[in-house]
């Protein structure tokens, strides 16, 4: 029997399992999505094939674990940040707040890059099933301020936020500010058109 480092080995290879997502993480991050494979990974970890394959059977295995493993861990921070503040503007700048704040790291880019590879349809379920979770906290917000169509909103809110994103350069406190105001007003109050005032043409 291989040698393990915990209590048990249900632990060590928990352990193992933890070690090998943040090393996938990694290659991603650093060298880009394509350069994620078995074969990279194991050289990473110093793991031989055989026992890597243990653990994750194709590169599908891998990239959808790395995707479902960071999904939860974004979704409870987004709800951790809504739940830490009271009334519906508060609870909406929490979670535009958060959802920067995932996006620029290099997490989240990783798992987006991921993604969009070729998966088997029961690995894009649980992933689809994942990041729905993500949109959970705000649509709880939609949904105490009575806003009509709740889910679709958050979705449309997110994709927005995500948009917003694109326009941060790391390290710029003032304009990452600026794309959060922005996207408050938005949000909250609209692009401040009177829709009564509208040419008659202008479609609704």
């Amino acid at each position: 029997m291989p040698k393990i480092s915990a209590a048990t080995v249900a632990q060590h290879r928990a352990n193992r399992l933890r070690d090998l997502l943040d090393a996938g993480r990694a290659i991603v991050a650093e060298e880009g999505p394509e350069a994620l494979t078995l074969a990279a990974l194991a050289r990473r970890v110093g793991l031989s094939r055989p026992s890597l394959y243990e653990y994750f059977r194709s590169r599908e295995e891998l990239v959808a674990a790395i995707v479902t493993d960071e999904l939860p861990d974004q979704a409870r921070r987004l709800a951790e940040a809504v739940h830490a503040v009271d009334g519906v503007p508060a609870r909406v700048e929490a979670y535009l707040r958060t959802v920067l704040e995932i996006i620029v790291d290099g997490s989240h880019g990783a798992v987006v890059a991921l993604s969009a590879h070729a998966l088997p349809e029961p690995s894009r379920r649980r992933i689809r099933a994942e990041h729905e979770k993500l949109l959970a906290p705000l649509a709880g917000v939609l949904i105490e301020a009575r806003v009509p169509q709740p889910g679709l909103r958050a979705l449309l809110i997110h994709g927005s936020v995500e948009a917003a994103a694109r326009t941060l350069r790391p390290g710029d406190v003032a304009q990452s500010e600026n794309v959060l105001q922005a996207l408050l007003d938005l949000v909250l109050h609209g692009i401040g058109v009177d829709r009564k005032n509208t040419r008659p043409d202008y479609p609704r």
